[in-house]
């Protein structure tokens, strides 16, 4: 690995805080190689990204003659990488094999040491999620307290703004523990970037009665209302699947497969409804004609239910903040990935979530705290 500097960059320790408390300048690592159209797409986002942030910075990490094209941008740094995870990889793989590999060394920019700070305040990746959290988990570690890294998203609701939703697919078998984990993570995430002291957080069910949910769901419940009780958490209780685009609560806690199955299945229903949509518009002269009248209304429907817009997820609980983008995402999609970790870093998240765990452990029963904390241990 080599790096190339582009234009003087501030060491780590020089970034310091606002008055309002918010980091600035803000530093972000990009595997510009992730992705199914690697630098083709990011390196054109990473531009327009920071025409429209004067106070971030960039370390782009690559092929030499693929970010070549970005040596003589200002507020940027190239670093080398030998290596490319490509989307089909196994784990193994870009675990073990490919240690110079362009998601590797973007991660490792953000991982601090005893005697020397992080490059980057944190990190983007479009690459194979399944190589990147197992990258990123084994290079950063997990923040203490936390057993597992969750992934977590934003969707679209119908009081126009967003619902968190986590996790999206890191954890497949959860515990009650690691639910109310989740929510503790979840709830640092919109505080932190949506600027929501007291988020509510709704837990994933079939019903809204207490009673409602296999056991596991249950036995969160009781973790989560515990928590509510004692002022660590605002958990407004059980929401329905509906819920999510309802906007019922700020933030939805789920076990990796049903937020993977609800977040391909939300995707899938938008997709499907702009497809008819388009049919009955152009059925006919007649349809064509009214699609010329409604297309304001339908270009702002467009602009509501266009995943690019929600594209940049969290992998929350570790010890540095990771991104992950679409593989197919488009440059405008790569941007908004880029502004959500741009948001993060700035409104220090990572300190965020490492201050409510441990309240949150804290305040726990000794019994309840041994159970949370020790999980992951044997995990």
């Amino acid at each position: 690995m080599t790096v190339t500097p582009s234009s003087a960059l501030s060491s780590h320790s020089s970034a310091g805080r606002t008055a309002s408390g918010v980091l600035s300048p803000v530093r972000i690592a990009v595997d510009c190689m992730g992705g199914d159209h690697g630098p083709s797409i990011t390196l054109p986002a990473c531009q327009a990204f920071l025409a429209r942030h004067p106070d971030a910075e960039l370390v782009l990490v690559g092929l030499p003659e693929a970010i070549r094209p970005a040596a003589h941008w200002p507020r940027v740094t190239l670093v080398n990488a030998s290596e490319v995870v490509t989307m089909d990889d196994p784990v193994e793989v870009a675990l073990r094999r490919k240690k110079d590999s362009s998601m590797r060394v973007a991660i490792s920019q953000v991982k601090a040491t005893a005697d020397q700070p992080a490059a980057a305040h944190a990190c983007v990746s479009a690459g194979n999620t399944g190589a990147l959290m197992a990258v990123a988990r084994y290079l950063l570690k997990t923040v203490e307290g936390i057993d597992r890294p969750a992934i977590a998203t934003v969707m679209p609701n119908q009081k126009d703004g967003f619902t968190t939703v986590l996790d999206l697919g890191a954890n497949v078998d959860c515990s009650a523990e690691h639910l109310l984990q989740f929510a503790v993570m979840g709830s640092a995430l919109v505080a932190a970037v949506d600027g929501k002291d007291n988020p509510t957080v709704g837990l994933l069910n079939i019903g809204e009665e207490v009673i409602k949910g296999n056991e596991v769901i249950k036995q969160a419940g009781e973790l989560l209302r515990a928590a509510h009780e004692r002022g660590l958490l605002n958990f407004h209780g059980n929401v329905e699947g509906n819920d999510i685009f309802k906007g019922t609560s700020d933030i939805v806690v789920c076990d990796g497969f049903v937020g993977n199955v609800a977040l391909k299945t939300s995707e899938g229903l938008a997709m499907m409804m702009a497809t008819f949509i388009k049919q009955e518009f152009t059925r006919n002269i007649f349809t064509k004609m009214a699609a010329l009248v409604a297309m304001p209304v339908l270009n702002q429907f467009k602009k509501r239910v266009d995943h690019r817009r929600y594209n940049g997820a969290a992998l929350l609980g570790l010890r540095g903040l990771v991104f992950k983008s679409h593989g197919s995402a488009d440059a405008f999609a790569f941007e908004h990935a880029l502004n959500r970790a741009y948001d993060a870093a700035r409104h220090r998240l990572l300190d965020r979530v490492h201050d409510q765990i441990a309240a949150t452990l804290d305040s726990l029963p000794s019994g309840d705290q041994d159970s949370a904390a020790g999980v992951g241990q044997a995990a």
